[in-house]
């Protein structure tokens, strides 16, 4: 329960953070274009892969505060740090076309998805 209740108070917290620092970086550069989401999605990938390359190397986090920090921060900062993560991780293993095939389908149904979603909107 413990578990849970720290990765809901880390989430917490990486939605704040998400917030605030999306929109300090529109004030600083303006909304013509996403740099909000953009600084989120290479913030994210950065801790993310600092926090797994510590941890793989180096038990320097308990795998309670790992969870915390990579579920519950990070995916409430961006989920793109862990779609960035598993790319990696299969160009890493050598499986190059499933890399490119991870990409350019995570775009494209997500782009769809979101297509359909204001479509479905509209219908209401």
């Amino acid at each position: 329960m413990l578990n849970i209740l720290s990765i809901g108070f880390a989430g917490f917290l990486g939605a704040l953070s998400r917030y605030y620092i999306s929109g300090w970086v529109y004030a600083l550069c303006g909304s013509k274009f996403p740099y909000g989401t953009l600084a989120v999605n290479v913030l994210g990938s950065l801790i993310l892969g600092f926090i797994y390359t510590l941890t793989l190397d180096r038990a320097v986090l308990s795998p309670e505060l790992r969870v915390a920090i990579t579920v519950g921060f990070l995916g409430s900062l961006t989920t793109f740090s862990t779609f960035s993560l598993e790319t990696y991780n299969l160009i890493y293993e050598g499986s190059y076309i499933l890399s490119i095939v991870n990409v350019a389908v995570n775009i494209i149904l997500s782009l769809a998805a979101v297509i359909a979603g204001i479509a479905l909107a509209k219908t209401f």
